[in-house]
């Protein structure tokens, strides 16, 4: 990979270039010519030592040495010069403007420095204040880590955090912050199996709040990041019974608030067609499971005292029957995005 990098001295733009891999340079210097710099990704110990011999003229013949046995045969031009502003430019951080006047910063090219990482940043912050930006975001990868409380002291604010990584926020104008929340929400799924001699796929957990404790239940859990709402209960209903399903509707869902880690939960769910029948548990996570007759699913006295699980249950029984139709998925495009995604409406009506 060759890389072409700029940097100006005494009044001269030097220009070098290096075919060594994975370098992307970020070079500073000061007022008196002497250098620091750092790839991305990339230890001081990494980087080749950098001397400069600039005759104070501006002629043609400056001279650049870059690191002994790093870079042989580079060839060395001295592309302007630039007298005009004689004082100190500050290097920003990596960073480009998202659609809301604002700026993300880019976690793969910051310093590891953290000396350097405070400056930049200082600077970039003075930069986009000036420019009228707003709301900043800086993704802090995992090894990067000692940077987050130099952030914080400049104002930054945790946002949210996955595996590898934390999101830290800014908001520079002294207005109403307007920059989203974190993700407020748990998204589950359950799915309602019957087959052609009215029994229900049902389960039995292996550990369970103590109020449902014994009970059995239809299959539930978790979507997985970017999985659709249908397939995930398909997936549910397989890992926990061996059962292979279809989707055939979403037929109701439920919005509860603060429930696991303070955070708001939607239950969505789904009629599925059974495409097998032999069970099959996930012993982790199952004690067991079977078809049970629809009569004693419903007849259980955990489902006779609570209100929205007998009629989850009786909206899934009458759209076995017909007499109920939930919404069915269809993917479509929109022009906000550009992109595929599902739409999920009732068809018994043209629209």
């Amino acid at each position: 990979m060759m890389l072409a990098q700029g940097c100006r001295l005494s009044g001269l733009y030097c220009h070098y270039q290096s075919t060594e891999p994975r370098l992307p340079w970020t070079t500073n210097f000061n007022s008196h010519g002497s250098a620091w710099s750092f790839p991305c990704k990339a230890h001081h110990s990494e980087i080749p030592n950098l001397k400069f011999n600039s005759s104070t003229d501006g002629s043609r013949n400056s001279l650049l040495q870059v690191g002994r046995n790093v870079f042989k045969k580079q060839a060395v031009q001295v592309v302007s010069s630039d007298v005009s502003s004689p004082s100190m430019k500050f290097d920003m951080l990596d960073a480009y403007d998202d659609d809301y006047d604002g700026v993300v910063i880019n976690p793969e090219c910051l310093p590891p420095s953290a000396n350097a990482f405070a400056s930049m940043l200082c600077a970039s912050l003075s930069n986009w204040r000036l420019k009228g930006k707003k709301g900043v975001w800086l993704k802090i990868l995992e090894e990067q880590a000692d940077l987050v409380p130099i952030a914080i002291k400049e104002g930054f604010s945790y946002h949210h955090a996955e595996p590898g990584y934390v999101m830290l926020t800014h908001w520079i104008p002294n207005e109403p912050r307007m920059l989203p929340a974190s993700p407020s929400h748990l998204i589950g799924v359950g799915g309602f199996v019957m087959n052609e001699k009215k029994e229900v796929l049902v389960v039995k957990e292996k550990k369970c709040p103590c109020r449902c404790s014994g009970i059995w239940k239809l299959p539930t859990g978790f979507i997985n990041k970017s999985e659709e709402i249908f397939a995930g209960a398909i997936r549910e209903v397989k890992e926990e019974t061996g059962i292979d399903t279809t989707f055939l509707e979403m037929i109701a869902f439920r919005h509860a608030h603060l429930l696991a880690f303070e955070k708001s939960d939607l239950l969505f769910m789904c009629m599925l067609k059974p495409l097998s029948s032999e069970i099959s548990i996930d012993d982790k996570e199952i004690e067991e499971a079977k078809w049970m007759p629809l009569d004693e699913f419903v007849g259980q006295s955990f489902y006779q005292d609570d209100q929205m699980s007998k009629k989850i249950i009786d909206i899934c029984i009458a759209t076995y029957e017909n007499q109920y139709s939930g919404l069915t998925a269809h993917e479509m495009t929109s022009k906000l995005d550009g992109k595929l995604s599902y739409l999920y409406f009732n068809n018994l009506k043209k629209i």
